[in-house]
């Protein structure tokens, strides 16, 4: 068969789960069975790599006691990136030792690119050993409110981004749009710091509608007019490149009164001089959120990230305006929107579950975390950052690299009708997530001294059942394919365990004796081998693409 025909194939054959029906349950609080597939859906959509360990941890809790475990994310800052560049490299950095953070030092242009580097380096390392919801948040929040890294340029403005969304990724949406409106990256990215009274630059007044706010649907009816206006209200936002931070330059504000359309209630929004000129900013947010749009266009997105992108008249009815409702409500904290949604029976329903394909990000570390990839002690930074900088590599070339998404709509996977998530799989990134997959299952790789590949006795050590080929089977399918598969399918995959063989003996025998001496290399390279083959079937499977 001719490569190109096998991918047609292999694409055809991923099962979508949504094919031939819609869900019509709603948001009434799931009641049905708390089971290993449940956690595992709860899961998959929440963080980033299941663990074997995570199941039983999560099921103990119950549908409500899960869902607020993840939920339970602290306001404490984490850690902020450090120099890893210096250490043992020809990179000096005069100001900041190996080790310790730059981002309250100035900016260096000579060493931006790798600072800049090392905010997605540490960016991997949070979502890699997070167990609660927020990673999950602030790359949802990052691929709304879309910055490129490379446009922003300096270093510390990127950081301060990912802190932004971070900070309010289950907090206030009104309060993040006002913080990321005036917020330095954003300002250098949508061009705000060059928004005059005598130019004004539209950039920023135009995405604040069409892509942070209301959107783009039916029901949003804002006009060039508007567009213009708003652009007007932002003007005299500046950056100041020594403290890092944004001020109003009220000598750069155009004070004239701002006439909105009809779609905003013809809303006049009175022209002001001096300093309060910047209570225009405050003005202007509270008129766009008083348009039930934005509610709507916020729950549709968080609807297409969490459970799946086919939004029809049922699914708009019994989640989208109830789950609107609820943001409007709790005055657009986000927290209550996520909480409903994933307790909800509409989350559970099996058309929900299975039905995503992975992003390369999820891909990657999905990979490294549910095979108990083993990484270096905490306190060997160098290694752990390279070895986060070669993950996020892997998951750029699948396309998707972290804090430079293609431009400012983000990632296509998340927008673009009409294929959405299936834009991820094409003839070039599969063969890629294969050569990923192949890389740490059959050779692994070295980074900075420590060897980066999969150590299948140890997995398989953790799994359930072990020794039994048929639960062995049954618990690896379940651990990392979000869909069942077939007998026919199972049959092949203990084949491989049995090295052919009919019996299930073979297999037993075989783990109990490497058990039983783990240094009888015979036992323990049937083992491996074995292992191996049907951890390969598995990877190649349609449905381990799906999440």
């Amino acid at each position: 068969m001719q490569r190109r025909d096998f991918f047609k194939n292999f694409t055809a054959a991923i099962p979508t789960g949504r094919a031939q029906a819609t869900p019509t349950t709603g948001l009434t609080k799931y009641s049905g069975t708390w089971g290993n597939a449940q956690v595992l859906h709860l899961l998959r959509r929440t963080i980033f790599g299941v663990k074997q360990s995570d199941i039983s941890t999560f099921k103990s809790l119950g549908l409500d006691g899960a869902v607020n475990k993840l939920l339970a994310i602290d306001n404490s800052v984490p850690s902020p990136p450090v120099n890893y560049y210096s250490n043992g490299t020809t990179i000096i950095d005069l100001l900041v030792p190996a080790g310790q953070t730059w981002v309250n030092s100035p900016f260096n242009g000579d060493l931006s690119y790798y600072r800049r580097r090392s905010v997605k380096m540490w960016w991997i390392g949070m979502m890699q050993n997070d167990k609660t919801i927020r990673e999950k948040m602030v790359l949802f929040w990052q691929n709304h409110f879309s910055t490129e890294g490379e446009i922003i340029y300096y270093e510390q403005f990127v950081y301060k981004m990912n802190a932004l969304l971070r900070k309010h990724c289950l907090g206030n949406f009104k309060t993040m749009i006002k913080d990321v409106t005036i917020d330095p990256g954003m300002l250098r990215y949508l061009n705000g710091y060059l928004n005059t009274k005598t130019a004004p630059d539209e950039n920023y007044g135009r995405e604040l509608q069409e892509l942070f706010t209301v959107g783009k649907g039916k029901d949003s009816h804002y006009t060039e007019d508007d567009v213009k206006n708003a652009a007007k209200i932002l003007t005299g936002w500046r950056i100041d490149y020594t403290t890092g931070n944004s001020y109003f330059d009220q000598n750069k504000h155009e004070t004239n009164n701002k006439q909105f359309s009809s779609f905003y209630n013809s809303t006049l929004i009175t022209g002001k001089t001096g300093a309060s000129g910047a209570q225009e900013t405050d003005e202007l947010i509270t008129m766009i959120f008083q348009q039930n749009e934005v509610s709507k266009f916020i729950c549709r997105k968080l609807y297409r990230w969490f459970v799946y992108y086919d939004i029809d008249a049922t699914v708009e009815t019994n989640v989208i305006e109830p789950l609107a409702t609820i943001f409007r409500n709790n005055n657009y904290d986000i927290k209550p929107v996520i909480e409903t949604l994933l307790k909800s029976e509409h989350f559970y329903d099996s058309l929900s579950m299975g039905c995503q394909i992975k992003s390369p990000i999820d891909y990657v570390l999905d990979f490294c975390n549910q095979t108990e990839i083993v990484m270096p002690s905490s306190s060997e930074y160098v290694k752990n950052y390279n070895i986060w900088g070669s993950m996020q590599s892997y998951a750029a070339v699948m396309q998707q690299d972290i804090n430079d998404p293609p431009n400012v709509s983000g990632w296509p996977s998340y927008y673009q009708e009409p294929q959405f998530y299936e834009i991820w799989i094409n003839s070039d990134t599969f063969p890629k997530r294969l050569t990923f997959a192949y890389l740490l299952l059959y050779t692994g790789t070295t980074i900075s001294g420590h060897k980066v590949m999969i150590d299948v006795l140890a997995l398989a050590d953790k799994i359930p059942d072990v020794s039994d080929p048929v639960k062995l089977v049954d618990n690896l399918t379940e651990l990392f394919l979000a869909v069942s598969v077939s007998s026919g399918v199972k049959a092949i995959i203990k084949s491989a365990l049995l090295s052919g063989q009919s019996s299930d003996y073979y297999w037993t025998n075989a783990w109990n004796a490497y058990k039983a001496d783990p240094n009888d290399l015979t036992n323990k390279n049937y083992c491996t081998n074995v292992l191996k083959a049907a951890l390969k079937y598995i990877f190649e499977l349609p449905e381990y693409q799906l999440n």
